[in-house]
C-alpha cells in the first residue's frame, strides 16, 4: 500500500479531472461482514443511519466461514461456568498479553449478545429442555460455545443483515475502498472504485469504521477466499496515522485441507473445530493418536497453537501422509450425531468422495486468523486517528498472543455494539460537504488508480501475492526464528521491487486489477509482520522461535508499529493487569477435562 500511496502523492494535480461518484454520509462502514454489520445495527437503534459498503455481495462476508461456534458463558451445561472464568481463559489462551478491557467487556456481554440473536431469530441448537445448546471447544474450561451445527458464521450473519435491512440500513456490495480521505490530522471518508463498474467513488464522512478483516491470507496456504483478508484494514489504518499492534501473532488453525489429497481450489480450507470440539481424534501415518505425546490431559482440544505445532511437529518427523498431512477422524461417533452436529462437512466431504461418518479427513495447519491489527480503545473503537474507528478481526486486543475458538464471532458482536454506540453519541446532524482540498486528494487517488490500470509489465499481481505467500510461510509460519525472518525480509525487498513491472490484465473491473490494489495492501502489512516477529526474541502464543523456545517474562509486552518519515517506527508497551475478579478465575486455574468426551 505504502507503495501506491508514495505514487499517488507525487501525481499532480491536473487538468483532466477524472470523473467519479461522490457520496456523503453521517457514518461510513468499511466492511459487511458482523463487525460492521452489527456497529451498523447499533448505529441505526441510536437514530443515526450509516452506510455500509462491502467488496462481495451483501450477506457473503468472510464471517459466514466461521464455522464451529460462538462463546459465551451461559452455563447451559455447565451452571459453574460465568463471564469471569470465559475472561480468565480467553487470557490465558492470549498469553496474558491481551487488552484486559477487551476480554473483560467481550465475555461479559457475550451472554446478553446471544440472547439477542435469539431473539432476532438464530436458529441456535438447543438443549431436550430448550436452552441454546453448547459444545466443548479447544482450551477452554467449560462447554461455552453456542452453535448452529457447523454453520454458525453463517447463521449468524443471516440473522444480522436480516435484522439491518429491517431496519432500511443502507447498503452497498462490490465497493473496494483503495485508501482513507485524509488531511494528515483527521480521517473524512474514503476513495475507492466501484467493482462492477470500474467507477471511481469518492465518500466524505467525518466518522469512519473499518471492519474489513485481517491478514491471514498473505500466506500461500490459509483458510480464507482469495479476495478476503488480505490486510486491507490494518493497510487502510496505518496509511492513515494510526498504529497496529500485535501484528506478529498469526494463528495456524491446526485443521485446514491438504490441497495434495482434495485439489488446490481447496487447499487450506478450513475443517472446523467443532469436528474436535465433537470427539473428533487426530491420528497419525502410523495410526498413532499422537496428541498423547504432547498433550495428554486436553488431548486434540488442547490450545489451537499447541496442536498445529503437534501437528508440524509429526508431519515434519516423516509420520505425515503421503500428502503432507496427518488424518482427523470422527468415524467412531454415531452416524447420524455426525450428520446432525456437523452437516457442512458432512456435505463438503461427501461432494470430493469421503464419507466422514466412516473415513477420516486428511489436514494439516492453515493460516487463519490474524490476532493483531489496528490498536483500538476498546471500548469505542478509536484509533487515535479523530475521525477512524475500527472493530473486529482488523483490530488487536481481545485476543493477545492466541485466540480461543469460538471468541472471533463473539468480538465481533460485543465490540461492534459498543463502537456503535459510541460513534453515534460523536455524530451531529450535518451532512459533511466536500472542500476543495479533499477532492484535490481524491483526484490524486483516482489518477494513481488509472495509472495501476494501465500498467504494461510483465509480471502480473496474482503472480506476486502467490511468492509473497511463499515468503510468508517459508519466514514467518509456524516456526520461526533470526535468520529466516532477515532473509524473509530481503526476499520481501525484491519482490517490493518486481512492482515496478506490474501488469494489469483487464479493465478496472477485473480480478487482475482487484488483485494488484490488494497487493498494495498485502505488501506493508508483510513487512509489518516480519519486522515485528523479529522484534520479538521469544515465543509466546502463536508466535514460536526456535532460537527462542521459551517464553520470557520481560517480553510481557505489546509490540506498536506506525508509519514515521522514514519507514516502520516500533516500540513496546505494557498490558495492564485484569479485574480482581477475572484475576480470582485465574488464580482458581479453571481447566478442561478432555476425558469427559471419552
Amino acid at each position: 500500500m505504502r507503495d501506491r500511496l508514495q505514487t499517488a502523492e507525487t501525481v499532480a494535480v491536473r487538468d483532466d479531472p477524472i470523473d467519479h461518484e461522490t457520496v456523503s454520509v453521517p457514518v461510513l462502514v468499511v466492511g459487511a461482514g458482523a463487525a460492521g454489520a452489527r456497529a451498523a445495527i447499533a448505529l441505526a437503534d441510536a437514530g443515526v443511519e450509516p452506510l455500509v459498503i462491502g467488496k462481495s455481495d451483501h450477506g457473503d462476508a468472510h464471517t459466514t466461514w466461521a464455522a464451529g461456534g460462538i462463546n459465551a458463558a451461559l452455563g447451559s451445561l455447565d451452571p459453574e461456568d460465568d463471564w469471569t472464568i470465559h475472561a480468565a481463559d480467553t487470557l490465558d489462551e492470549g498469553h496474558y498479553i491481551n487488552d484486559p478491557e477487551a476480554v473483560e467487556l467481550t465475555a461479559k456481554h457475550m451472554p446478553d449478545r446471544i440472547r439477542e440473536l435469539a431473539d432476532w431469530g438464530m436458529s441456535f441448537d438447543r438443549t431436550e429442555d430448550g436452552k441454546i445448546n453448547q459444545r466443548y471447544f479447544g482450551a477452554q474450561s467449560f462447554r461455552r460455545t453456542c452453535f448452529v451445527g457447523d454453520r454458525t458464521g453463517e447463521a449468524m450473519l443471516d440473522t444480522l443483515v436480516a435484522k439491518a435491512q429491517s431496519m432500511d440500513i443502507p447498503y452497498r456490495d462490490n465497493v473496494m475502498v483503495t485508501r482513507l480521505l485524509t488531511d494528515g490530522e483527521r480521517v473524512a471518508g474514503a476513495m475507492g472504485f466501484d467493482m462492477e463498474s470500474g467507477e471511481f467513488v469518492l465518500f466524505r464522512s467525518d466518522h469512519v469504521v473499518l471492519a474489513a478483516g485481517g491478514s491471514s491470507a498473505l500466506y500461500h496456504r490459509h483458510s480464507s477466499r482469495a479476495d478476503e483478508n488480505n490486510g486491507d484494514g490494518p493497510a487502510l489504518a496505518l496509511g492513515a496515522g494510526a498504529r497496529l499492534m500485535d501484528i506478529e501473532f498469526v494463528q495456524f488453525h491446526p485443521t485446514g485441507m491438504v490441497g495434495a489429497r482434495y485439489g488446490e481450489e481447496w487447499d487450506g480450507r478450513l475443517v472446523t473445530e467443532a469436528v474436535r470440539g465433537e470427539g473428533g481424534r487426530l491420528i497419525n501415518a502410523e495410526g498413532e493418536r499422537f496428541m498423547e505425546r504432547y498433550s495428554p490431559d486436553q488431548m486434540e482440544l488442547d490450545a489451537r497453537d499447541v496442536v498445529a505445532r503437534a501437528i508440524a511437529q509429526e508431519i515434519r518427523e516423516g509420520r505425515g501422509t503421503d500428502n503432507g498431512g496427518v488424518y482427523l477422524d470422527i468415524s467412531h461417533r454415531d452416524d447420524q450425531y455426525i450428520k446432525d452436529r456437523l452437516p457442512s462437512m458432512v456435505e463438503r466431504f461427501g461432494s470430493l468422495g469421503v464419507d466422514i461418518t466412516e473415513a477420516p479427513m486428511e489436514v494439516a495447519p492453515t493460516a487463519h486468523y490474524s490476532m493483531g491489527g489496528v490498536d483500538i480503545d476498546s471500548s469505542t473503537g478509536e484509533t487515535g486517528v479523530p475521525g477512524l474507528y475500527a472493530v473486529g478481526e482488523t483490530v488487536a486486543g481481545v485476543h493477545g498472543a492466541n485466540r480461543l475458538g469460538g471468541n472471533s464471532l463473539a468480538e465481533t458482536v460485543a465490540i461492534g455494539k459498543l463502537v456503535g454506540e459510541h460513534v453515534a453519541e460523536q455524530v451531529d446532524d450535518t451532512v459533511p460537504a466536500v472542500t476543495a482540498s479533499q477532492r484535490a486528494l481524491a483526484q490524486r487517488e483516482f489518477h494513481a488508480l488509472a495509472e495501476l490500470a494501465d500498467s504494461e509489465g510483465e509480471v502480473t499481481a496474482r503472480e506476486l501475492l502467490a511468492d509473497l505467500g511463499d515468503i510468508l510461510w517459508e519466514h514467518a509460519g509456524i516456526l520461526r526464528d533470526e535468520a529466516s525472518l532477515r532473509e524473509g525480509l530481503a526476499e520481501l525487498d525484491a519482490l517490493r521491487a518486481r512492482t515496478a513491472d506490474l501488469r494489469i490484465d483487464g479493465d478496472r473491473t477485473s480480478r487482475e486489477f482487484e488483485f494488484a490494489v490488494d497487493l498494495s495492501f498485502s505488501l506493508p502489512i508483510a513487512e509489518t509482520m516480519l519486522r515485528a516477529a523479529l522484534e520479538r526474541t521469544e515465543s509466546r502464543g502463536a508466535h514460536y522461535r526456535t532460537d527462542y523456545p521459551e517464553t520470557d517474562g520481560d517480553w510481557r509486552r505489546n509490540i506498536v508499529m506506525s508509519e514515521g518519515p522514514t519507514g516502520l517506527d516500533l516500540r513496546t508497551r505494557g498490558v495492564a493487569e485484569p479485574s480482581s475478579e477475572v484475576q480470582d478465575a485465574v488464580d482458581t486455574g479453571y481447566e478442561l477435562d478432555y476425558h469427559h468426551l471419552e
